[in-house]
């Protein structure tokens, strides 16, 4: 069963509010917020999948509210629509150069921003599928915005450079970035559809995918340059993330 993803709603104008979150409960989680400030604070203590923010608001506009998300590495994933009146392009560059990942003009079509929110969604979930399947793909091709492609190349390097290091785990990993393990936990996990844990595997496997497509060493090789307790174990663990044998991908690329 599918669950419904969390959205965040954000204005100043509470019968408008009232308005939008009626029409989307019926698919969503709704959170209402009638201030950008405790919007942000509430981020910080929850988890969403989505936020639609007006941008005419006191205290803090929709502008300074996208900015400040997308210059956090914590919430940067975090997909924003942000909703205005602005129609000048102006504003739009603004929205835009701000981070927001769609800019939608106030009076606008309910049928309109479901669409815009779905497709989101959607394309979110399968850039991750293709990440998760594909040996080749890289990392960074799931990030949905500049930070989140910067954050999943610092990840992969740290995984990359502690492959043979047997006590590197999640905990090692949360110091070097500097952050607690909840929050790295939730940022990876929303970020890649994965666990930390998961995603250390992978990019173990991907490395394995790299040196068996340069065709210079020996599937046995590979398995012990990259810490698995032996060949067979590495072949199954490959076979079942990407639904191809070490020995048949090999061939393939050569």
């Amino acid at each position: 069963m599918n669950t419904k993803a969390n959205l965040l709603l954000i204005d100043d104008h509470v019968e408008l509010l009232e308005f939008i979150a009626d029409d989307l409960a019926e698919d969503y989680n709704i959170t209402k917020c009638t201030s950008a400030v405790d919007a942000y604070t509430l981020m910080e203590q929850e988890n969403f999948d989505l936020v639609i923010s007006d941008v005419m608001m006191p205290e803090m506009d929709g502008f300074e509210f996208c900015e400040k998300v997308k210059s956090n590495m914590s919430l940067a994933h975090i997909p924003i629509v942000l909703l205005t009146a602005k129609n000048t392009l102006e504003s739009k560059i603004k929205g835009l150069e701000q981070g927001a990942d769609a800019y939608i003009e106030k009076p606008f079509s309910l049928a309109f921003l479901r669409a815009q929110l779905a497709s989101l969604l959607k394309n979110r979930t399968r850039i991750k599928e293709f990440f998760i399947k594909n040996p080749t793909s890289q990392i960074q091709q799931i990030g949905q915005n500049q930070n989140d492609k910067e954050f999943l190349k610092k990840i992969e390097e740290i995984i990359l450079q502690n492959l043979d290091n047997p006590q590197f785990n999640v905990d090692k990993m949360a110091d070097i970035l500097c952050m607690s393990r909840p929050t790295l936990y939730r940022k990876i996990n929303v970020v890649s559809s994965l666990s930390p844990n998961e995603l250390i595997n992978l990019t173990r496997l991907r490395r394995a995918a790299e040196l068996l497509a340069q065709g210079n060493l020996k599937i046995y090789e590979i398995s012990n340059m990259l810490g698995y307790s032996s060949a067979q174990h590495f072949s199954r663990n490959f076979q079942k993330q990407f639904g191809i044998t070490p020995s048949e991908f090999q061939n393939k690329k050569s």
